[in-house]
């Protein structure tokens, strides 16, 4: 069966990522000072709010400061670790630590070219995908932090929604075909649909193997997607962007997400869905 590569992120699409990165880094830091910093993360159990903090923090310290200091090699990379704070002890450093960081990371990725090239660990090494990551990484942990508060949900753009739908199948849970591994069908091809998008993606559950140019190993379960539907489609998966977006990133989704046709095939997609993303 032929397996399509997937696009390379496009950092000129219509979603302005830094204008979304600063808006969720906005509202989670909101969420957050709000806590007592002890409250149970409840979409990473191991984590409580402070932990939660501190992570978001981290990584946008961490690709603040390849943006800033313009690294493109991977040894550049693992110099950054001598550079790296030690963890508050209290709140407000925290808090301090993350505004920081923020602050950074969207300053210099608003004053780059988006096909500026950066380290990065995708294969499309542009300032262009870093904003697109972080944007979404954002997003899911602004949602981690109203479920801590236990606060209302706040809108998912949308557009925004939609193209992390496209990430974490093409990306985060789909598989490179430029690394030359081997992909064995699992079984028949499901149809995920955004009802408020009006796009479709055809996935089509694969087992990987091989080893890739860094010398890792693979033998895991993941995605081949093409864009649009497939008449050889068993199953459909269908909501709306943000509710999809959620469901990929094991978050609750809003509202419902509906199933429809082939059970085996649905429980084969949502069994990968359910593996947790590095």
């Amino acid at each position: 069966m032929p397996l399509s590569r997937p696009p390379a992120a496009n950092p000129a699409r219509a979603v302005p990522y830094v204008d979304h990165l600063r808006q969720e880094s906005r509202l989670f830091r909101e969420l957050i000072a709000d806590t007592a910093g002890s409250e149970r993360v409840p979409t990473c159990p191991d984590w409580d709010a402070d932990d939660l903090l501190w992570h978001l923090g981290e990584v946008q310290w961490f690709w603040g400061m390849i943006a800033e200091r313009g690294l493109t090699r991977e040894d550049e990379v693992k110099g950054l670790e001598s550079a790296r704070e030690e963890r508050p002890t209290h709140r407000a450093g925290l808090l301090a630590h993350f505004e920081r960081a923020s602050e950074r990371l969207q300053r210099m990725l608003r004053s780059l070219d988006p096909q500026t090239e950066l380290w990065m660990w995708h294969t499309d090494h542009s300032a262009g995908y870093i904003s697109r990551r972080q944007a979404h990484e954002a997003l899911m942990h602004r949602i981690d932090a109203e479920l801590t508060v236990g606060a209302e949900r706040s809108p998912v753009d949308c557009r925004l929604a939609a193209d992390g739908v496209d990430e974490a199948l093409r990306i985060m849970r789909g598989y490179p075909p430029e690394y030359g591994l081997t992909a064995s069908p699992l079984g028949p091809s499901v149809t995920i649909a955004v009802v408020d998008g009006f796009h479709t993606w055809t996935v089509t559950p694969v087992n990987v193997t091989g080893v890739d140019p860094d010398g890792d190993a693979w033998d895991e379960r993941r995605f081949a997607v093409t864009d649009g539907p497939d008449e050889a489609s068993v199953a459909e998966v269908a909501g709306t962007a943000g509710d999809l977006d959620c469901w990929l990133w094991n978050r609750p989704p809003h509202g419902e997400i509906s199933r429809t046709g082939d059970e085996a095939a649905l429980a084969l997609v949502e069994g990968i869905v359910a593996d947790s993303i590095d």
